[in-house]
């Protein structure tokens, strides 16, 4: 897979960083069955999301200022923002 350039204002090691954040918690929030894992798995992903590089969430969220937030589309979030870094990474 090509991988894509990265906007001037990201570096490859903020990406590198989110991915294996989103990564890990996406693959356990998928496999869980206990609602409390996943609500934790929700709240610490949107903390991360405030800390996070901004230019990067930004890309992520297309706009949305509710990206990674809202529990309605929270699975649907996590899962687009690791394809999509992983298609900035390369991998």
């Amino acid at each position: 897979m090509k991988q894509e350039s990265l906007p001037s204002e990201l570096t490859r090691d903020s990406i590198e960083t989110a991915y294996a954040f989103l990564h890990q918690k996406m693959r356990v929030y998928i496999h869980s069955t206990m609602d409390w894992q996943r609500d934790d798995i929700e709240y610490a992903i949107g903390t991360y999301a405030d800390e996070m590089n901004p230019s990067l969430y930004q890309l992520l969220a297309g706009g949305r200022t509710d990206f990674l937030r809202d529990h309605r589309h929270f699975e649907q979030d996590i899962t687009h923002a690791v394809e999509v870094m992983e298609r900035m990474l390369g991998i």
